[in-house]
């Protein structure tokens, strides 16, 4: 059996190497974040060849010490920490002083740096563990790493970095992580001599005090991850016992197929976090349409003692202390951004839009809207005679004077009712234009909202039925029936058999009085027979709450009048989530004047 031995320095490197810098993209996460710990306002990424061929990272940060340089390429060698209650409360982004040392160890690493005391900078070298002395160079305050030929030394290793382009993307996906967590700092990308991104620190309109940081953050989302998510964002602010969550979240109509633009900073920090995850998931969970996912660009500020960073060596898993805290913080903020948006985010980037034809948008709605002067509605929609042929009828004129309102005559987000299209949609007319509902999604969610409020309170509130509904049932429905009667008036149903082969519905839920009574009993009764009452109550109830909305809400081809369109417009503003029904597809959608003039070239 061969002898325990001490394992040489440079094999050491080469081992920790593999944990630290797995392929280009982790080297320049570490620089990059190294940089921002040097407190620099502008920093430079210039690739090529995917970031295997030469990685360099400039940056104009404090700089590094002349005497102090052949240390920084040392392994655990750090300016951080010192000591290990210096560990529990990190607040740099770095610390573990293993990055440049690793990349040493595997790569040929020139380090050129100069900071403000010194008259001129200073250079070192450094591959395959051995390195140079100090020498002088040219170079402005602050510093360059660059690194060439990644895994030159390690040939196996270097099989396993893969094509150019996937090497590259990677390293564009780490920029892009650091770039937003530090809206306050220009950034440039360059491969292969093409500059791929410009983030300059945008300049703000003079004047503007509070809530700057807050209008960088958003130009550069918007920036990174398009005007389209941030135009189709909710604002997420809000701070509760030493945490601030704040950044944009997606709404649901503008959710994607993949997981490609999700976002979840600590501390600045880009981090993977299963607590988090899940939290954000359960916010989307009845607003999001089939196996579509969120998108979102989320920043948790907390104090730094409070979470572990020191878990993983790449730093991109976190330990909460508390974490069923930050679950609920996490959920219930979401939660009440979605439910109730602020005003839209336009106008975020500084590139002008170009208005397209017939480009429906799904803006930021606000709940709990004032209801509306009763004069005014009455003025719209108090009568609906048609009057005599030839003649403008009161109902008319009342709609003529609809469009002729200003926007200071108090006229709700959704607007007033014009009429109704195919049996299925809802036109109405807002201060933007027109919007277009889908009644049956629409008040599905209504329905849906209320129900879930109700059982909230332990009791859906029953509306008992003028004539008992009666239908055949087999010998398990019977049995459910007279097993879950507890179950069954906790959700406002009385239901009771009649016969052998018969059951009766005595009362519905209050918010199902329009529901088809037998199809609504058959729901209720499968999901308890099937699962149970304490599971359908419980892990099923949004499921089974989302049946009985769906039977409850008005259907297609279901002729309604004006005021009774306008009720569901009216309640949409006051429901939490009512851009979506409870399948997760959108329920109303704006069409500006402004794209209905490019429809019929107006002013060309």
């Amino acid at each position: 059996m061969p002898a325990i031995q001490l394992l040489p320095d440079l094999l050491i490197s080469q081992i920790a190497a593999g944990e630290v810098i797995e392929r280009p993209a982790s080297a320049l996460k570490e620089l990059m974040e190294n940089s921002l710990d040097a407190g620099a306002t502008e920093i430079a990424v210039q690739l090529e060849g995917g970031g295997v061929r030469l990685l360099r990272v400039r940056d104009n940060g404090g700089g590094i010490a002349p005497d102090e340089l052949p240390l920084a390429l040392k392994r655990h060698a750090t300016s951080k920490i010192a000591t290990l209650d210096d560990l529990r409360r990190v607040p740099s982004m770095g610390f573990r002083g293993e990055a440049l040392a690793s990349m040493a160890a595997v790569a040929q690493v020139t380090l050129t740096s100069r900071n403000p005391e010194a008259t001129h900078a200073w250079q070192i070298q450094a591959a395959d563990g051995m390195q140079s002395d100090a020498a002088p160079a040219a170079h402005a305050l602050g510093t360059s790493v660059e690194m060439r030929e990644l895994y030159f030394n390690t040939p196996a290793r270097r099989k396993f970095l893969r094509s150019e382009a996937t090497e590259f993307a990677y390293c564009e996906e780490a920029f892009k992580r650091i770039a937003l967590s530090r809206p306050e700092v220009a950034f440039s990308l360059q491969h292969n001599n093409r500059v791929v991104w410009q983030l300059p620190v945008s300049p703000l309109p003079p004047g503007e005090g509070s809530g700057v940081g807050e209008r960088l953050l958003q130009q550069r989302i918007a920036a990174l991850l398009g005007d389209e998510f941030a135009r189709g964002a909710a604002i997420v602010d809000r701070r509760a016992g030493g945490l601030h969550l704040y950044g944009m979240a997606s709404l649901p109509a503008c959710s994607r197929v993949s997981r490609d633009a999700q976002y979840f900073f600590v501390n600045s920090r880009f981090v993977r976090d299963k607590v988090v995850a899940h939290a954000i998931r359960q916010a989307y969970q009845d607003i999001l349409h089939g196996q579509r996912h969120p998108a979102f660009a989320l920043f948790l500020d907390m104090p730094p003692e409070q979470v572990d960073v020191n878990v993983h060596p790449a730093k991109s898993e976190v330990r909460f202390r508390e974490s069923q805290a930050i679950h609920r913080f996490v959920f219930h903020t979401l939660q009440q951004a979605l439910g109730a948006p602020a005003a839209p985010a336009e106008n975020i980037s500084e590139t002008p839009r170009q208005t397209a034809p017939f480009v429906q948008q799904q803006y930021a709605m606000p709940l709990h809207a004032a209801a509306e002067p009763l004069a005014l509605y009455d003025a719209l929609f108090g009568n609906r005679d048609s009057g005599t042929s030839g003649q403008e009828s009161e109902s008319e004129k009342s709609l003529s004077a609809a469009c002729r309102l200003s926007d200071d005559t108090g006229i709700p987000p959704l607007g007033f009712a014009l009429a109704q299209l195919a049996g299925i949609y809802i036109l109405a007319q807002n201060r933007q234009g027109l919007v277009v509902v889908d009644m049956h999604a629409a008040h599905e969610r209504i329905v849906y909202e209320k129900l879930k409020a109700a059982l909230d309170g332990q009791h859906i509130p029953a509306q008992p039925l003028l004539i008992p509904a009666s239908f055949s049932a087999d010998a398990l429905d019977i049995a459910t029936a007279e097993e879950e009667q507890a179950a069954l008036a906790q959700l406002g149903f009385d239901i009771a058999p009649i016969s052998p082969a018969a059951l009766a519905v005595r009362a519905m839920p209050a918010p199902l009085k329009q529901a088809h009574a037998e199809a609504a009993a058959r729901d209720v009764l499968r999901e308890l027979r099937e699962f149970g009452a304490t599971r359908a109550l419980t892990e099923r109830r949004n499921e089974l709450l989302a049946t009985l909305a769906c039977h409850a809400a008005v259907r297609a081809n279901q002729s309604l009048t004006l005021p009774e369109m306008n009720g569901i417009l009216r309640e949409m503003e006051r429901t939490a989530r009512s851009g979506q029904c409870n399948h997760g597809r959108p329920t109303w959608f704006q069409i500006s004047i402004a794209e209905l003039d490019a429809m019929f070239l107006r002013g060309r």
